[in-house]
């Protein structure tokens, strides 16, 4: 008998009824040991995240605005014993959510606000379930600087083996201060992958509002096809270029103890759903293409300078300029002649774009230096690309029928991706040019 490790997402969270949902999944299935959950989601469109509510509540109480946060906190406090009553169980939510408010007023700090969801959200889960609550700081470690601490593994073990069962609150753990600390949004996901690591799980199962991954965003192209199977890997460009099915991070700490994660519709659990494992063994020739995805919003700084591949540490100039800042680079793409950085439009804002650019003019001299703005990246991603021929023809041949130009072209060297450059405009054009393409 295998042991699997459930998460649920915020959207499976979202009220009393859809709880007792989740609660009837766990227990259909006697290996769903350990459970994960996130704060309550959207109940329905218009509706706020509670995780929204509580950054709003920590910086209302920054600001010492206390009437602007209880009215806030209000809206915490009745969807959470509002849950209560839908559940049909004391849970003693008033006393709870009074020691939060009390906390929070007190200067407990940002990250203990947002994790107070989570917080919640498993003390519900474990009380509905009759299983043990165990908190996330008992083992999540953060290093100083942020990152998770390899500590967090072997904690995670010796902590869960004191437990047939339990609900562990994603999101957050104790950093290196003594305090809790959160993940980035959407890092419930890694903390699934987590416990599946600690206790050698069978199968990571993440549940949430849709029945797997889909080859692109269903906003975009009616109905697309969903992806039966992919590799870790093919999760993590797909991811980390705005599928947000899953967190991109979410796979390494499964992905080295070889645990594969399935992800699941909370509302449809029959459905097949999708399996991320360590190799893909669907055929290639069915497609040769895994699945696209775009992400907006990014700018081009392009350099011409002739030598400048004779010229020792050329490169590692311009990424001083953008280093000290802070700033990262998503893209690096080059020329003998030539190279460009793809930035994210965040870290460009007020008048450091204008820096960025005077200052690599200053240090390098280059022959021209060109801004191109609101630039969306579209990945192409699947193993099968780089053993076909005429994959790329294919792709570039879609988006030219489609009149879609072209800003910019990168090739992991992988060879499993082709990301291009295009207009913000043209983002949802050329997904589906390249889904009609590979799909249809």
């Amino acid at each position: 008998m295998g042991i699997k490790v459930c998460k649920f997402g915020g959207t499976s969270m979202a009220d009393g009824n859809v709880i007792l949902t989740a609660a009837k999944i766990v227990e259909a299935d006697s290996e769903r040991k350990y459970v994960v959950v996130s704060a309550p989601g959207k109940r329905f469109g218009g509706d706020i995240k509670v995780t929204d509510l509580l950054y709003k509540c920590s910086d209302e109480a920054d600001e010492g605005n206390t009437v602007a946060f209880e009215e806030t906190f209000n809206k915490i406090r009745n969807r959470f014993t509002s849950i209560e009553a839908e559940v049909g169980k004391a849970l003693g939510m008033k006393e709870a959510l009074d020691e939060i408010e009390k906390s929070i007023l007190q200067g407990a700090g940002r990250d203990y606000c947002a994790s107070r969801g989570e917080y919640l959200a498993a003390k519900i889960m474990a009380a509905v379930l009759g299983v043990a609550f165990v908190d996330a700081t008992e083992f999540v470690r953060f290093n100083a600087d942020g990152t998770l601490c390899e500590e967090t593994f072997d904690l995670a073990a010796k902590v869960l083996k004191q437990y047939d069962r339990a609900v562990i609150p994603g999101f957050y753990g104790l950093g290196a201060d003594g305090k809790v600390k959160t993940f980035s949004r959407g890092g419930g996901d890694i903390s699934g992958s987590i416990v599946a690591r600690g206790v050698m799980a069978s199968l990571y199962e993440n549940w949430t509002d849709v029945s797997g991954f889909y080859a692109c965003d269903p906003r975009i192209v009616n109905s697309p096809k969903c992806i039966p199977e992919l590799s870790y890997h093919e999760l993590r460009e797909l991811s980390y270029m705005g599928a947000n099915v899953l967190h991109s991070e979410a796979i390494f700490p499964v992905r080295n103890a070889g645990i594969p994660i399935r992800i699941c519709n909370t509302f449809r659990p029959t459905d097949e759903g999708t399996y991320i494992v360590k190799m893909s063994t669907r055929d290639i020739r069915d497609n040769v293409v895994t699945g696209i995805a775009g992400k907006k919003d990014f700018t081009a700084i392009s350099l011409e300078k002739s030598m400048m591949n004779s010229e020792v540490g050329f490169v590692g100039k311009v990424l001083s300029v953008i280093g000290k800042r802070g700033i990262s680079f998503e893209h690096l793409p080059s020329g003998i002649d030539t190279m460009s950085l793809v930035i994210d439009n965040e870290y460009l804002k007020n008048g450091v774009l204008q820096e960025v650019v005077d200052e690599i003019k200053t240090l390098v001299h280059p022959d021209k230096i060109y801004v191109h703005e609101n630039i969306a990246l579209v990945a192409t991603v699947g193993h099968g690309m780089a053993k076909n021929v005429g994959t790329s023809a294919r792709l570039f041949k879609a988006l030219s029928e489609a009149g879609i130009n072209v800003i910019m072209i990168d090739q992991g060297s992988s060879e499993m991706n082709i990301i291009v450059g295009v207009e913000n405009a043209d983002c949802g054009a050329c997904i589906s040019a390249i889904y009609n393409e590979f799909f249809n």
